[in-house]
């Protein structure tokens, strides 16, 4: 009888049991992790912040919040000249944290976000594989696998904490969505990656100017439609909350490291580097203007493509953002190398091995040749260079195949050497 009953246990709670072990084993890996290792500063700061309000009432932007998140950081109110630890996310990104907020203990609140990052990186690249219709072969797909988790740009987001990983996965699930034309779906994803706004502003105002030109209005309809109800419903909280988010991002720069490529090259060339800095905005957004025209004719690898371009080029334009928000690009790399594998058969693997190693060897290299340390490891102003200069080249080098029509007489006769690929 007990057999009878266990066979009949439908596949669902199986997968269901499964992932609920998976997670826990994670959580408490990550849980001892965090009580060895001190950290998970991003996540430490919204996880107080969030419980300031949800036990105290008090604002996350207040400067009471900040004398705790600091001194639970320092022992003490930060020093002058030392990083002020203050709540600078829209106040709707609560609703993000306030599970985790529920937990008492730091470290296994902390564990359990981690564990929601690590799989929120395999998701993310799943998710970039579909979009590009990438299948790679089982030693490649190892390789990347492995590359994707264990690369600078995802172990630092990870280790700090940092929501940016949620972010990339929204984006990315949005460029899954308009792909599969569930524009509904699209639109809130994107209004959800506005969690950290400085990071998505850019990708936004394209997807938004591609869609109403495009006649997608669906997809503008419910991302303003979400951000309405995001914003309505955080007022409903603290109703000056927008107020008080601007002042907390006028006065975030002043206690950050270099925040923009042209503030980073002035690290090194006081004066002349922040003019290199404006021109390259200047330039980017010339050439961001041309190819958003392009897309609005392309079909959806040609958009894809530029929607990659436009998230290479927010870590340049000059929006104040961060190296360890670097992971947002990550279609990107996921695009070339697609497009790589596709068309050069062997020597396109070849290839991809060489850039993988280039990106996870080389950027880890420098950042360990430069990092300093305080309350956490600081990262040097120069790794605002290696991933945006080594994606360019990336997308320029496959721009042509991913724009050009895929009638063309070299893409059939590809198709018919390859019928296995779409």
């Amino acid at each position: 009888m007990n057999q009878f009953k266990i066979k009949n246990i439908p596949n669902t709670v199986w997968i269901i049991l499964a992932a609920g072990i998976v997670f826990g084993l994670l959580t408490f890996v990550n849980y001892r992790y965090s009580t060895a290792n001190p950290g998970g500063t991003d996540f430490m700061v919204h996880w107080m912040g969030t419980r300031a309000y949800l036990t105290e009432g008090l604002s996350p932007y207040s400067d009471e919040t900040a004398i705790k998140i600091q001194t639970f950081t320092y022992g003490r109110p930060a020093n002058p000249g030392e990083h002020e630890l203050r709540v600078a996310y829209p106040l709707y990104s609560i609703f993000l944290f306030m599970p985790f907020s529920a937990i008492a203990d730091f470290d296994l609140a902390r564990g359990a976000w981690m564990t929601l990052l690590e799989i929120c990186l395999i998701a993310l690249c799943f998710v970039c594989f579909q979009i590009s219709d990438w299948k790679p072969t089982l030693p490649v797909l190892t390789v990347f696998l492995v590359f994707s988790v264990l690369w600078y740009h995802a172990v630092r987001p990870l280790i700090l904490g940092n929501a940016v990983i949620l972010v990339a996965l929204a984006i990315a699930g949005g460029l899954l969505a308009i792909k599969k034309r569930t524009d509904e779906l699209a639109g809130i994803l994107f209004a959800l990656a506005t969690i950290k706004p400085q990071v998505a502003f850019l990708f936004v105002v394209f997807i938004l100017f591609w869609a109403a030109t495009t006649g997608r209005w669906k997809i503008v309809g419910w991302f303003l439609g979400v951000m309405a109800l995001l914003v309505a419903t955080a007022a409903l909280l603290i109703p000056d909350w927008i107020l008080q988010n601007l002042r907390e991002i006028v006065r975030y720069p002043g206690y950050n490291p270099p925040g923009t490529l042209g503030a980073a090259l002035n690290e090194w060339l006081p004066g002349a580097g922040q003019r290199i800095g404006w021109a390259v905005t200047g330039i980017l957004s010339l050439l961001l203007l041309l190819e958003w025209n392009i897309a609005r004719k392309s079909e959806f690898r040609g958009f894809f493509w530029t929607a990659c371009l436009t998230l290479t080029a927010s870590l340049w334009i000059g929006i104040q953002t961060d190296p360890g928000n670097f992971i947002v690009a990550f279609p990107a790399i996921v695009l070339s190398f697609s497009l790589l594998d596709k068309r050069w058969k062997n020597g396109g693997k070849k290839v991809i091995y060489a850039f993988s190693a280039l990106l996870f060897l080389g950027i880890w290299a420098i950042f360990l040749a430069t990092v300093e340390y305080s309350y956490q490891p600081i990262q040097s102003p120069v790794m605002f260079l290696p991933l945006p200069i080594i994606l360019f080249v990336l997308l320029y080098w496959v721009r042509w195949w991913a724009i050009r029509p895929p009638s063309t007489w070299m893409d059939s006769i590809y198709e018919l050497e390859n019928p296995e690929l779409e």
